[in-house]
């Protein structure tokens, strides 16, 4: 029997990538240079924030997403953090409302005007202080409002309650820097990936560890959740150092089901899923380029698609929640790539080439809306509820009715668990040890040329009256 190549029947075998043309870009903006491995980009149906390079502290800007072209120098930012922000996430539920985390150990909760800001913006509605050191990670529940987790370099993820602005949970399973978080569809499991090679599967509410893999031939950096197929995919480094994926069930995460190498490029792979049509996208930092899989449910489970190729080297990638597409474009994805050598933010468009113009519903399955399906005592009781879906058919231009209430605080201790988080400090890093060592080395250099400077004005003054004393008007 003669060999025949296998081909797959796809409907999204076509799908490609056009990137806006230059007028419907963001141009002008001072991208952070910040080395922390995350994307300083959010967006949502209204808005665009981008993390921005800036002295003394940390900012970010907030932009309609109607405002394209140039953006002034002088543009308002938020500029409320101590210390560099690290990382930035709008509320699902409420447009107006993002958190950001920053190196000043503090968690901060800003609400947005109408139509944007228009001036410098420096208090937030709310203010979080738990962990002891800077906090690297947040991200929103998936199905209940109000409740926000948050990484930091403790080791630790707490569960705030915005409704009472208090840690209510805490999660201490990690022995070293928390790298991604990503929750399963309902919001009951919560998996991570940390700098010590393990991958974990946890029940957020308990704090207990349900799955865990010790990665020594897939050294992990980034998880996600492939929607409720209970499966998980992780980008990481084989022992070949070369780039690598791997796929998990998350009921047994003793072996892989699959793992496949990328390319031998050093970058870090961020991995986006769209559970609707069920495509995953790999995105290189430093990369151009963005590949895109199908992922079925039986072997061999992942089939490449094709690639978006680009000459720009991206930073991170903001992505546009479903509601917020062009469905009349048959567009089904939407990222916004930060290009930092140019200052511009790039909207890239993953678009299905159909000829009809009518409403496509195989591509537009019923998604999760704007509405959430719990409170947080619900949650935080044991309750579990699939997202409540709408459908995209009519286009999505109601605007939420939920608003947010920042509860009134005093500063006090914060206690969890019985452990007060702000007294229970962990040894520092090698690496916070080095990077203290050299932030002094500079300081003590700044201070030895400060001095230099003294010394060099001092023998000018010096000499300029000695020789005003030896002047002939003087004699």
């Amino acid at each position: 029997m003669s060999w025949r190549p296998q081909y797959r029947s796809s409907k999204f075998r076509n799908v490609y990538g056009k990137v806006a043309s230059r007028e419907h870009c963001f141009d002008g903006i001072p991208i952070t240079k910040n080395v922390h491995d995350n994307h300083f980009c959010a967006v949502n149906a209204r808005f665009l924030a981008i993390v921005t390079e800036s002295a003394g502290g940390g900012s970010f800007l907030v932009i309609p997403l109607e405002q394209t072209g140039r953006i002034e120098p002088n543009y308002p930012k938020i500029c409320g953090h101590q210390g560099n922000v690290l990382d930035i996430k709008w509320n699902p539920f409420i447009e107006n409302i993002i958190a950001s985390c920053s190196e000043d150990t503090s968690v901060r909760i800003w609400e947005i005007p109408e139509g944007g800001l228009k001036r410098n913006m420096t208090e937030a509605v709310l203010e979080l202080y738990g962990h002891s050191r800077r906090v690297g990670l947040v991200e929103w529940h998936p199905t209940t409002n109000n409740i926000l987790f948050s990484a930091g370099y403790d080791y630790k993820v707490l569960i705030w309650n915005l409704d009472i602005g208090e840690p209510v949970k805490m999660i201490d399973c990690h022995t070293d820097v928390i790298l991604c978080m990503s929750f399963n569809t309902d919001g009951s499991l919560l998996a991570t990936t940390c700098k010590d090679k393990k991958l974990r599967v946890v029940e957020p509410r308990s704090g207990r560890v349900l799955q865990e893999a010790s990665c020594k031939n897939h050294r992990v950096n980034r998880v996600v959740f492939l929607g409720s197929t209970k499966r998980l995919l992780t980008t990481g480094v084989s022992r070949w150092n070369t780039r690598q994926i791997a796929l998990w069930d998350q009921e047994d995460l003793a072996m892989p089901l699959i793992e496949e190498e990328i390319d031998g490029l050093s970058g870090l792979l961020f991995p986006f899923y769209d559970a609707d049509t069920h495509m995953l996208y790999l995105a290189g930092k430093g990369d151009g380029n963005i590949r895109y899989y199908e992922i079925g449910s039986e072997k061999p489970y992942l089939s490449y698609l094709m690639e978006f190729r680009s000459p720009a080297p991206q930073k991170g990638l903001g992505v546009m929640p479903k509601h917020g597409l062009d469905v009349s474009a048959c567009e089904v994805f939407r990222f916004y790539k930060l290009i930092t050598l140019k200052g511009l933010i790039e909207p890239i468009s993953m678009i299905v080439p159909r000829r009809s113009e009518t409403y496509q519903e195989d591509i537009y399955p019923m998604t999760p809306g704007t509405e959430p399906a719990l409170t947080p005592d619900e949650w935080l009781s044991g309750v579990n509820r699939d997202p409540i879906l709408m459908s995209l058919k009519e286009g999505y231009k109601r605007t939420s009715k939920i608003v947010f209430k920042a509860p009134a605080k005093e500063k006090r201790s914060v206690v969890v668990n019985g452990i007060d988080l702000l007294e229970n400090v962990p040894p520092r890093t090698e690496n916070e040890l080095l990077r203290m060592f050299f932030r002094q080395q500079d300081e003590i250099r700044r201070l030895k040329d400060e001095l230099s400077q003294k010394d060099i004005r001092i023998r000018q003054l010096q000499l300029e009256l000695k020789n005003l004393r030896n002047s002939p008007k003087n004699n």
